[in-house]
Formats: structure tokens, sequence, C-alpha cells
């Protein structure tokens, strides 16, 4: 058998065998382990006879049966497994079996089963893909291709069909697929040899067991639940988009339908916090936390189908589009992700002898892989909890030497016999306490978990549960009655009705009292006022039938008692003769609460139902029915002679008159009478043409009386408790018919009473609520703090009053009681450590406290941080006094007490915005806003504080009511005066320090005293140390000149902070963003600015030193933005509206700022848009290309290749970048262009260029600008500015000499070699990067008579300018809008609504792209403000009620308050008028005091009604209307 293959009748092996050149022990060759296993009868007829070792089969006819054993007996043992076809994924390994018979075995020879049932990692591909990438180095007619696999074939799935990329050529590369290839990718039935065989979720080959729809093989559906719903967009809510449904982690066969016009698209976040955005522009697979998407979009619909399960919580949400609202339909398997779980067995019960161990359940977390409490898992009734298995353990016998078991501590499970208890019986009452048992015996459980009865005495170790117990222990149900209300009519015998409650022990209404013993709810009542009908003005007989029927049922009418209402009589059920006529009568009753009528069943009604039907008889019949057809043929045919004589026209009095005052008519009632019977008939047996004419009559013309017009009932003030309904009541009177003009009169001219205007409504208990308080104070104010309030479970009743309740009584979900504030970090502040060693080594010295910068972190520990991130101005400057040991000297000295100093500092201080206080050191010189309380400190050494002296303009100060000195030697001035500007000094023994206040506005100037007495101090008095350098009026004149030597440079930056810190963003925006961002930049910039700047004394002296040529030259204005962005940039340090750029900014020598007030960097927290400010880093491409970072002044003194202003913002949403001119928007063209990072870039710039560039950073949170000024001179010179200002002459500035140097110039070809460049021609491309180019040269010579040489010779002048660059790198993308909406937003004005259209990002092909795409241009608005008529409206207000009181508190009064349209009046909902306050609806009205205790008066104007109802017994109306009951 070694040199061929063996085939046998079942499956066989088909082996490719060849030879190689090692040789086996048995001198056979060795063959390559490659096969496909294949049956038998799949191989052709003629390959089964090929070779010289293969076998006739045997016939079947001739086969005989063999028992199992001889069948077995045949084969040799199965060989083992092979290895697996894969190594995940799921793939096939076979075992092998030889025949030991040289007959035919049956059976088969070959077996499989599944292997590698692992998932195969993300990046390992399709295994059918990887058999077509197997061939793409095989020509396939002639050609390489690129195959991908066809899956899905439902002719032959196993064989290896595969399609060219790209020309769809269709190829069967191979007819069988590798054995594990699956057959379908939704299904887990693989290819083995060829041949699809059947795998279960089990994994196992034949196996029909399947996944239910939580994902569990074989299970039965129960770890998932079925969520469906749907979901319908509200356009008019004015959003753009509006979550569906958020689907959460590991659901399964989601499928959402969407109807309309708009647009579903998905986000994502993992249990680890990560958020993914998926757009769905078209239909096909999409790809999102390894979950696969299969989107469809139809002409009419969106279809989203996701099998699951999902590696993330999906959330759902669609975009709003233009049109009607859509609906969108959903379903998904929600797993239930609180599941019980076995625990393992406890310890056992003994350490020997036998006993017992069991299991518990235990509630597991599938989300987050952790053990709750069982709370969770009962919440789902799916949750089955597994009951406690048992099991014998420690069965070994216990030594003799113990002589007892120890019994370890765990005998709560081990199962002791134990009481049992029956459930309770139903209670004896159902309430006012009663009794309730139960039995109880003592039972054991065995091994088998089977629980008998057993003696009472094995359970004595533990309490016997108690039999007997009370319950329904609180009071019965009784019967409350509510106060009796009005009578139902205002004359004559009507009824009143009250509200009847069964009241429970929790004091609210419900069911259970005795019905037999419920109080009346209605009872007979008087108003003691005539009632007045009008007299009949027409005789009843003059009235037609129907009229006399009218009048009938005008006389029922629905109250609200229920009464039986006839409907009008139908028409006779035959038109001669004696006939029956029906009619309907229910049983009504009218609503008072809502006005309306109610059916009632028969049995509520009183009395004797009216007759339902009567007969009725029209004309007699003339002769029987034929002779009746007769008639009417004859009439057909136009012969009436009988007719004429029998019937005729006759008038028969008036109908009622249309108006009962004022001015009617009536109509004369015309009828068909028979004259032999008098009767009337058939109007159709009289002749139509000779019937008479119409005949009217005024009637009722005198005027009408006034009478009372009643408006409709407002809604009601309280939805529960206790409201108040109003209406309108009004005396009015028309003056004539003719006219439709009401006048409005006194309400004495009506007849009383008159209606009422108030009504109570919803007067009905509200369910238990919660009542949250005001959130208390932050326990930190930064760095993370927690804030507590008091939220208590309260009901309103009926009566008003307020009941607190015990939380249970509540919904479930309370409010929280605590939340975190102060989320903001805490600044970084100085931190004392210790004293520094003594100055000296012997003798008097001094020490300094050291102070380190720290920062509070979130774990409340500090860490030490770089100083520059602490204010200077704040940092401690304690100095102490420190003594050593004497200093060694051969000569005593005598002992000199050292005099007093005092430690002023020399500073200028400028307040640049409005503050509450600020303090100051002697020394320097203050330029403050008026208004603003200020406290001068003078800081001395060796000299007590309270000795301190003040002097203003050389003479002692006086307190004043604003102005005052401390025990400690401050002075106060409290809310800054023009007056207080002056000269201050403090004087400290023989030391002085003088301070000048000047107030910003005044145009006063300081001026030296005339005495020099009083302001200078005598030669005597001066100290030691201070030499006479100057006569006194020398030194007068100094100080007059030092006085207002800072006046100009001063009101030089305040004049620059006007022009350009605040300069007001162009106006690029609608009305309605403008708005916005009018509001944001005031609050920016009105914290974005330090509080004050503070200059060193010496460097004004050397700007003004520079700037000895005068304050109007350029040099002079670039000095001056210099200082501020220096000043501003140094204050901004230490001001709470700075902040460091992240670590991987590039940093400068301070550090760049952020001109953005109050925002942390947190990676995940919305923030407002920040644009760096690096003001010392300036970074030039080359001598011709000059990079400026923006918020530094630009000066050009010769002509430049490009100028690129860099602006680097931070935000989150990004913001994006535009740019203006001196305040106007910057219009782009080729040589003024933006790049990709918003940086503006300007090709050869000229004069044309001057002007302040602006950069301005926007986001939806608001948007923060930042200034250069660019300027181009003429001047050969070296004019170099230093400091942060950036000027180009050919190199970077040289260091600063005293003088400057001087100009060579040059003739002719004496000048020097030099590169020399031409324009940049135009962008080769629009958008997307493009290249420019220019032309290069080598010349020599001036200007006059310039020469080109050969290029060779400028190597040595320098680096040869680049000859091209890239330009417009900006994407090519655009904003796109879609159509703007209607205009039916919210009312936001008189007339004016919001209208919104959808903004995206789309490609030149129109394609939607992400928005970061075209984060680079200035993005449309997608919300305006837009005019229409529904939007014209205004509070409407009506008459203010009568006073309920005519004194005391009680009294109030009501109006109506509506919302209504300008034009025509029409009434609409409230919350469109909310753009203006609403006026109130109610006042408190005669609020004064009744008067004396002892005077007797009416306090309420229903007096009148309670004399009438004689209800004067009763106190609490006796007590009210004293003056009425007094004479009754």
């Amino acid at each position: 058998m070694t040199g061929g293959c063996l085939w046998t009748t079942g499956l066989v092996l088909l082996a490719v065998c060849v030879k190689i050149g090692l040789r086996a022990d048995d001198g056979g060759a060795v063959f390559i382990r490659e096969f496909t296993l294949i049956r038998r009868d799949h191989l052709p007829e003629d390959s089964l006879h090929e070779g010289p070792s293969s076998q006739k089969p045997e016939d079947p006819s001739s086969r005989t049966a063999r028992s199992e054993e001889d069948r077995d007996t045949l084969w040799d043992a199965w060989g083992s497994w092979s290895e697996c076809s894969r190594t995940c994924g799921g793939g096939a390994s076979y075992s092998l079996r030889r025949c030991l018979s040289s007959k035919t075995c049956e059976g088969q020879n070959i077996k499989y089963r599944t292997c590698s049932n692992v998932d195969c990692p993300p990046d390992a591909g399709d295994f059918r893909a990887q058999q077509c990438s197997a061939h793409a180095d095989v020509r396939y007619q002639g050609q390489y291709h690129e195959w991908l696999p066809v899956d899905n074939d439902p002719d032959n799935p196993c064989a290896l069909k595969c399609k060219a990329k790209g020309s769809g050529l269709v190829v069967e590369l191979a007819p069988k697929v590798l054995d594990g290839t699956r057959c379908y990718t939704e299904s887990l039935d693989m290819c083995i040899s060829g041949v699809c065989q059947i795998v279960g979720c089990d994994h196992e080959l034949g196996s029909t067991a399947k996944e239910d729809n939580c994902g569990v093989c074989n299970g039965d559906g129960s770890s998932c639940r079925l969520v469906r719903g749907h979901y319908k967009s509200q356009h008019s809510s004015g959003k753009t988009e509006d979550t569906v449904v958020v689907i959460p982690y590991k659901s399964r066969h989601v499928r959402l339908v969407l109807k309309g016009p708009d647009h579903l698209y998905v986000e994502s976040k993992t249990l680890q916090g990560v958020k993914g955005e998926l757009e769905l522009d078209s239909s096909g697979q999409y790809h999102l936390e390894n979950t696969t998407l299969d989107y469809q979009k139809l002409s009419d619909k969106e279809v989203l189908r996701i099998t699951g399960p999902l590696g993330a919580d999906f959330t759902v949400k669609v975009q709003y589009a233009s049109g009607a609202d859509s609906v969108v339909q959903f379903i998904y398997y929600q797993p239930i992700v609180h599941r019980w779980r076995e625990t393992d067995f406890f310890p056992c019960s003994v350490t020997c002898g036998g006993g017992y161990q069991l299991t518990s359940a235990e509630c597991f977390d599938l989300r987050s892989g952790r053990v709750v409490v069982d709370q969770y898992c009962h919440y789902y009734p799916e949750n089955i909890k597994p009951k406690p298995k048992l099991q014998e353990c420690n069965m070994e016998p216990c030594l003799a030497s113990d002589g007892y078991k120890q019994i370890m501590p765990y005998d709560l499970y081990h199962p002791l016999p134990r009481w049992e208890s029956s459930p309770w019986t139903a209670c004896s009452t159902s309430c006012g306490g009663g009794i309730q048992s139960r039995s109880v015996s003592c039972v054991e459980e065995d091994m088998q978990g089977i629980i008998t009865p057993t003696e009472e005495w094995k359970c004595l170790y533990s309490p016997k549960s108690a039999i007997l117990q009370p319950c329904n222990t609180f009071d019965c149900p009784t019967w409350l009655a509510q106060e009796w209300s009005p009578c139902t009519v205002t004359c004559g015998q009507g009824l009143r009705y009250r509200v009847v409650l069964c009241i429970d022990h929790r004091g609210l209404h419900a069911g259970g009292c005795n019905p037999t013993t419920k109080p009346h709810i209605k009872e007979e009542c008087l108003v003691t006022v005539p009632c007045y009908k009008p007299a009949e003005k027409v005789p009843v007989e003059a009235k037609p039938l129907w009229h006399k029927q009218a009048i009938e049922l005008e006389e029922v009418i629905v109250t609200e008692e229920p009464t039986f209402i006839p409907g009008p009589w139908q028409p006779c059920s035959r038109t001669c003769g004696a006939g029956i006529q029906q009619r309907a009568v229910k049983c009504q009753v009218l609503l008072s609460f809502s006005q309306t009528v109610a059916d009632l069943p028969d049995d509520e009604c009183e009395g004797v139902k009216p007759a339902t039907s009567q007969p009725c008889y029209r004309t007699p019949c003339s002769g029987v029915e034929g002779q009746g057809r007769a008639d009417e043929q004859e009439e057909e045919e136009g012969n009436p002679p009988q007719r004429e004589e029998l019937h005729d026209w006759e008038y028969e009095g008036f109908t009622e008159c249309s108006e009962s005052c004022g001015g009617g008519v009536q109509e004369a009632v015309v009828i068909c009478l028979n004259k032999q019977t008098r009767e009337a008939a058939d109007q159709s047996l009289c002749v139509s043409s000779r019937r008479p004419p119409q005949l009217l009559q005024d009637c009722n013309t005198q005027p009408c009386p006034p009478r009372w017009e009643t408006g409709v009932w407002s809604s009601c003030s309280a939805t529960c408790g206790v409201g108040l309904m109003t209406r309108t009541v009004a005396c009015t009177h028309s003056p004539s018919r003719d006219s439709n003009h009401t006048e409005t009169l006194r309400d004495e001219e009506c007849r009383m009473p008159k209606p009422s205007p108030v009504q109570a409504c919803n007067r009905f208990d509200c369910p238990p609520m919660w009542d949250s308080r005001d959130w208390g104070k932050c326990s930190r104010s930064c760095g993370g703090g927690t804030q507590r309030r008091e939220v208590l479970c309260k009901q309103r009743f009926s009566d008003g009053s307020v009941l607190e309740l015990p939380d249970t009584f509540c919904p479930s979900k309370s409010p929280a009681t605590q939340q975190s504030c102060a989320k903001q970090e805490c600044p970084p502040q100085w931190v004392t450590t210790d004293w520094s060693p003594c100055s000296v080594t012997c003798g008097d010295g001094i020490q300094r406290l050291q102070a380190v910068c720290k920062r509070q972190g979130e774990d409340e520990q500090y860490q030490i941080v770089a100083p520059e991130t602490c204010a200077p101005a704040l940092k401690p400057t304690s100095i102490r006094a420190c003594s050593l040991r004497p200093c060694e000297k051969n000569i005593k000295l005598e002992v000199i007490k050292p005099d007093p100093t005092i430690l002023a500092q020399r500073k200028v201080y400028i307040q640049w915005r409005k503050g509450k206080k600020l303090q100051f050191v002697v020394g320097g010189y203050a330029y403050l806003l008026p208004w603003t309380s200020v406290v001068l400190r003078c800081p001395t050494r060796r000299f007590r504080k309270g000795h301190i002296q003040w002097l203003k303009e050389g003479r002692p100060l006086v307190s004043l009511p604003h102005l005052s000195i401390t025990s400690q030697g401050y002075m106060k001035i409290q809310q800054l005066r023009p007056s207080d500007a002056g000269i201050y000094t403090c004087v400290a023994g023989q030391a002085q320090e003088n301070f000048v206040l000047k107030v910003i506005g005044s145009k006063q100037k300081l001026s030296v005293p005339e005495t020099g007495e009083s302001w200078l101090l005598s030669d005597g008095q001066r100290k030691a140390s201070q030499p006479d350098v100057a006569s006194t009026g020398e030194r007068f004149w100094e100080l007059h000149i030092s006085l207002n030597q800072y006046d100009n440079i001063v009101q030089r930056l305040l004049d620059l902070k006007g022009s350009i810190l605040d300069e007001k963003e162009p106006d690029l925006t609608d009305s309605n963003e403008k708005n916005r961002s009018t509001m944001e930049d005031e609050e920016t910039s009105e914290l974005s600015s330090p509080l004050m700047l503070i200059a060193d004394t010496h460097r004004l002296d050397e700007i003004i030193h520079n700037l000895s040529e005068g304050f109007g030259g350029p040099r002079g204005e670039q000095l001056i933005a210099q200082l501020l962005t220096e000043l501003t940039m140094t204050q901004g340090e230490n001001n709470e509206s700075t902040l460091h750029p992240p670590e991987k900014a590039e940093s400068s020598t301070q550090g760049p700022l952020l001109y953005k007030p109050n925002i942390k960097t947190h990676p995940t927290r919305l923030r407002g848009p920040m644009i760096i400010h690096r003001p010392r880093k300036v970074g030039v491409v080359s001598s011709s290309e000059v990079v400026v970072h923006v918020g530094m002044p630009v000066l050009l003194q010769r002509q430049v290749a490009s100028v690129e202003l860099k602006c680097e913002a931070l935000g989150n949403p990004k913001p994006t970048i535009t740019w203006t001119k001196s305040g106007k928007e910057l219009h782009y063209n080729s040589r003024v262009g933006l790049l990709s990072d918003g940086s503006l870039r300007i090709l050869s710039p000229s004069k044309v260029d001057e002007g302040l560039y602006t950069c301005i950073a926007r986001n939806r949170l608001g948007f923060t600008s930042l200034s250069s000024q660019l300027q181009i001179t003429g001047d050969k010179g070296s004019s170099c500015v230093q400091g942060n200002s950036m000027a180009v002459d050919g190199l970077l500035c040289p260091e600063k000499n005293n003088t400057s140097p001087s100009v060579e110039l040059c003739h002719g070809q004496a000048c020097p070699l030099r590169w020399r460049v031409a324009p940049w021609s135009p962008c080769s491309a629009s958008c997307g990067g493009g290249i420019q180019s220019r032309r290069v040269s080598c010349v020599r010579g001036s200007e006059e008579g310039v020469s080109e040489v050969e290029s060779q010779r400028c190597v040595g002048t320098g680096r040869r300018p680049s000859d091209t660059r890239p330009c417009n790198l900006q994407p090519c993308a655009r904003w796109a809008t879609t159509p703007w909406g209607p205009c039916h937003g919210h009312c936001v004005g008189p007339s004016l609504a919001t209208q919104h259209r959808h903004v995206y990002c789309q490609d030149t092909k129109a394609s939607k792209v992400p928005h970061r795409m075209c984060s680079g241009l200035q993005r449309p608005s997608s919300l305006k403000n837009c005019s229409t008529e529904a939007c014209a409206l205004q509070w409407r207000v009506g008459p203010w009620t009568q006073c309920t009181a005519t004194c005391g508190r009680h009294g109030f009064q009501s109006r109506q308050v509506t919302c209504a349209h300008r034009r025509t009046g029409k009434a609409v909902r409230e919350h469109h008028c909310t753009w203006r306050p609403r006026p109130p609806s109610w006042q408190r009205c005669n609020v004064l005091s009744c008067g004396r205790a002892g005077e007797c008066r009416d306090s309420t104007r229903y007096c009148e009604k309670v004399r009438q109802l004689e209800l004067c017994p009763l106190p609490q109306f006796k007590s009210r209307c004293c003056q009425s009951c007094r004479d009754t």
C-alpha cells in the first residue's frame, strides 16, 4: 500500500502523492500531508477504476446483512484527531480508521468534528476572501486580477467563486473551499469536503441548536426583553435635531424605520466613555464599535437594521429637515443586565463526622462585572433565583479523642430543623383593628430537599414564630361633607349641592364608607326674589303647531338635578288617518365644573318618565288605498277641480317676534286648510301657485333694558387642590336694533343679582409630590465641593392646606438632595514655608519669609507648580530682623540705633477696568477710575505702624466721611472722587515717602504747594544719609516735573485701549447671533482684560527717553503698542483671565497667554474660543518671508515676499477663524489668502495692505479676537524697533546702540551682489493645494541701473530665495445650507419668530463630508429671526372684578389676561407671549382694617345674599355680615 492510495466504498481519501529526495525507513516515498476529503459518490465513475491498486466495488445486491458486532470488528480503532483546518473562527478536524478485512467494510472510515471555535481578531480578515486573494499572483486569461469573494451562492455555497475587482468578472477558481469555510455569512454552517454541513449554535456538527432572541444558545428568551415604541418629530420645537432612542450595550435584532423627510444618524458611547459618531449618507453597510449596521435609504423612508450584539450604547438621533413631521418606529431586544449567578459551595457545616454544605445565588451586573445587591435582580420578573444545592461533606469519622463534633460557624447554611409558617389569613375586619392567624410547625429537610414535619422539640433551639397578630388597626373611613354650594337659581325655589367625601385614615379620598349613612348631597333652597315672566304678545292659538312644541320644550331645561329631558316629536308615521309619533326621552344632568350635559341611566331620575310615543292625526284618508292612488294619478294628470274645492290657503296668526325687545319682525303663518273640517292639512294638497304672499309686521319695538353680558370662563388657575376660574361680567345696553354696538353701563343699571365672575374649580386633592427647597451654600469655593438642599414630600388638599407626608407617599424617584459644585480648579497661590538664613554671620541682619507656588488638586493635596503661575504682586514679602553673635572688633563702637525706613515700591499703576477695591504701596503713581475704593499701605521697618502720620499736599490729612486712617497705619478712601487726587505723604519718624494719586478723566494738574516748609522737611529733620544736593527751589522744580511726567504716556495707553483692545466685532452675523455675540463680547472683554496695569518707573523713563522725537510718529505708535502688550501680558499672568496653553504648545520666556476668561482645560468639557498670544515668539522662514504671531505689531521697512500672521485658537467645539481689516470684513484674493490652520498670508505686501488685522475665533459658546497692526515704511535707514515689535529691513533687528548706525550708500557697479525676486505667479489651484512660482535672479548695481549676473556669484550673499511654494492649502470643501424652514418658531418679539435651516459641509461633488473639512471657513448661521404676522401678539387684560371683601386681609379681585393677536383679537396659547412679562391676573384689594373690635359692619359684598338665604344664625356668616344680620 506504500505506492498507491486506498479507495473505500464510503468516504475515501484522495491523496496527492509527491516523491521528494528523502526516503523513509521502509524505502517508500514521504508524502506531503495536503489532501482534500470527498465522498465516493462524488467522484467520477472513471476515476474509481484508475490505478493498479484500485478494487472493483462489491455489488450491493449480493451484499448480505451483517450483525452490528461483525461490522464493528472489521474496523480498526479510530486514529487521533488531525490538526484543525483553521486557528480561529471555527474549523474542521478529522479522524481516520482502517478496514481490517479483505472485504468491504460497512460504514465510514472518516469522521469530523468542529474545532477552534473562538472569534478571530478584527484584523484577521474573511477566510473566503483569503482563499480568493491567494490566486492574485496567478494569471487568468493572461492577466493578473485582484479577486474578491462571492458570498452566499445559493446554488453551490462551497465552491470558491471570486469576482475580479473593477471588471466584475466572476470565476469559479476552485470546486471546493477549504474545510471550515462558512457556507453563508450569517450562518454557522461550514463546508467540509465541498459539502455544506449543518452546525448548531453549540458548534456541533449536525446539531439543530439555535440561538434565541437574546443570543443564548438553546435559550428560552428569558435573558432579554422586547422593547418596541415609536417617536414623532416636533419641528415646531425649534430644534435642529433630537434623540429617538438610546439602545443599551449588547442589545440585538434592532430595527428602526423612519417615514418622513428627516434623516437618521447614530452616536455611540463605550463602557469606558469613548464616544463615536456615524453619518448615514447612502445605503450600505457601516461599522461602529465592532458592530455592523445595515442602512437602507429609500425615497420615502429610511430603514436601519443591526443584528448585534451592540458593542456600545447606541444613541439614534434624527436631524430635522423642512417639511412634515417624521415618525420613527423601533424594536429591539434589550439584555437583562442583572442576572442571578450561582455561587460555589459554602464551607462544610462540620469538620468531621458528616455535614452539609450549600450553594447560594448572587446578583451579577453583566456590564460592570461586579456583584450588586439582590434588589437589582428582583426588578426583572424574568429572573428566577436558583434554588440552593445541598451536598454532604467531611464524611470521615471524628477521632475518638475529640469526644464531640466541632460545629463550624456556618449553621445558617446547614439544613437544621426549622420553624415553617403558613401565610397569614385574611384580617377579621377591614378597619378599626382585627386579628389574623397562621399555623407554625417544625419541619426538617432531607438530602433530596424534601421537607417533612417533625417533633416540635427539635426546633426549640430557636423561638417559635407568632401565630396571631393584630391587623388593620387604622380607623375606618368616615363621611366628610363639604360646604353647600350657592342656590342653583337666582329667584324662587331651587336646589343647592355639596360634596361628600369618604376620607380614610391617611386623610385621602377613598372608598369603604357605609353607603346607608352617607349625608344627602342636595336639598331645596329658596331665593327670596320674585321671578318675572314676560307677558305673551301673541295668542297661543295663533301660533303654529311646531311653535307650540317649541314652547313645551323650552319649559324643560337641563339642570344640576337629574331630570328627564324629552326630545322633539318625530313626524307622524302616516300621512293620513291615525298614526303614531315617537320621541326620545333621556335622563340628563348638568355638570357644574365643566358646564356640560351628561346622560345618566333612567333610574337616576326621579318622577314619572314622560311618554315616548303618542297618537297623531293629519288628514282623513279618502277611500281605500287604491282610491288614494287614483287620486294621486289624477293630480299628476292636472285635474284638480275637487281638490281645489276641498283645500285652500289661509292666514292663521303670526309667528313669535324675532326679538324680545328693541324691535323685531314677525311673519304671517300660511296654512293649507281643509274647508270641511277646518283643520290644517299637508301643504302639498294645496296649489302652490295660489299661495298668498308673505306678510311681515314690526313687533316689540320698545327699547331693551340693560342686561348682563358674560364672557367665557378662563382656564383653571391650578390643576389640583383648589383653583379659580374667572370671566368677564358687564352691564351692557344696545341703543338700537340696527346697530351692533353695545354700551357698557354701571352695574347698578342692570337687574340684580349680578352673575358671579369667579368660581372655584379643580377642587380635589393633589397627589403627593416632591417639594424641593433652594440649594444651600457650596462647601468649597473651588476645587470641587458639595451643596445640599431639603426635599420634602407634600400634598395639597382641596381646601388649600398643605400636609407634609413621609417620603414613601411620593413617587419612588426623589430629586437629588446633594450635588457637586465649584468644579473649577483652584488658582495657584503662594504658600509660605520657612524663614531664610540670616543675611549676616555676625551682628544684626535680616531674614526673608520664603514662599513657594502651589496648586490644590482634586484630592485636596497641594502640589508645587512653576512660580510664574502665581501672581507676583501677591507674593509675601515679609522681612524680620535677626541677631547673631557680636562681631569681633578691635575698637568698641558706639551703639547707634538704626533709623526707621519705609519699604516703598517705585511703580506706576493704571486702572484698566472697574473694580471694587484696589490696594497700593507708597512710592509710586496711580491713575484710577472714579468711584473706586482705595487702600494705601505704608510698610515700615523699625517703626510702629500706629505712629505713622499721613499728609496731603504737605498738610496733615483730615479724616472725611469717605477717607479714614486705620489703627494699622493704612489710609482708606471709599469711592474715589476727583477731589481726592493729590500728593499723599507717609511720615515714619525721619523717613517719608510720597504717593501721587490721579483720577482718570479729570483735567486737574497737580502742583507743588507754595510753602516749602509744609512740604519739605528741614535739613535737621532730613535723614542723615540723604545729601542736600539741591536748594529748596530746585527741589520744588524737580518735584513739579515728576508729578506729571507720566501723564502723556498713560493717556496714550488709554487711547490705544479704546481703539484696539475694545474694538467691536464687525457686523457679519444675523441679528439673532449679533445680539448674543454682543452680550458675550461685553462679558468677555470685561473679564479677559487685566484689572490694573503695573509698570516700573525706570521702564517708563526709558520709553520717554526713546520718544524724545515726539509722540506723533510711527515709531512712537509702535513703542506704545509694544509697551501695552508687555503690560497686558505681565498682568495677565497675575489676572484670573489668563491661562497657559497645553504642554505641547511652544512656550516663550513668559509663556503664551490666552485671551479668554475663567476656562479650565478639561478634555471633554465645552469651552469658548481662546487665542494663544506668543509675545516674544517670532519665527522668520527667510529674510523675505516674515512669520509673526497675531497680537504683535509688524513694521516692514523694505519689500518682502510675504507676511504670515499666525492665529492659533483653542476651544471645544473647535473654533472657526475669520479675519477683518480695520474693522471691515477682509476679502480674500490670489494675493491675500487664508491658510488651512487659520493663519493669514499676504503676498508681496504694499502700502494698500497697511491696517489693523484682527483674528476672530468663534464657536457656539462665544468668540474672542486679537489684532496686529501692519505698517510699511520706505525708510532705508536702520530704524529697527526693539522689544516685542517685528521690524524687517533685510535682517532681524541688530542689538540696540545709543546712536543710530550710519547708512552706507552705494552707486552703480559698486553696489554689492544680491538676489532679486519677481512677484509670485497665480496659484495653480483655487483649493486643495496648488503651486506658485516666481523668477529668482542674481543682480548687482543700484536701483537706477541694475544688471543681472550668473547665479553662482550670489552664492556667498545668502541662501537663494525659493522659486516655488505651496498655495491655497485649504481643502476643497464649502459650507452648504438647506433652504430656510418656515417662519413658525418661538415668538421672540413683536412680529418676530425664528426659522431654522440645516448647515453641512460638502465637497465639490456635493457629497457630505465631516464638519472639520470646513473648519477654516466661516460657517453660515442655522438660526435667524424672521417676520411673521402670527407673532403680532400682545397681552390683553380685562377689567378688574369687584373686590370680594370691603376690608380685612381676605379680599382679592381678578381679571382676565390672555395672549391675543393685535389685529384679529383671536386668543392664542400664552407661551407665545412669554417674550414680554405677563400682567398679573389677580391682586389683593381693600386691605384695610375692618375697624375697632366693637364696631359692627359688613366685611364682604355677599352679605345681602347671606341675609336672603337666612344664614345669619350661623356664627361664621354673622361675624362677616354684622350690620346686615343685626335686624334679623
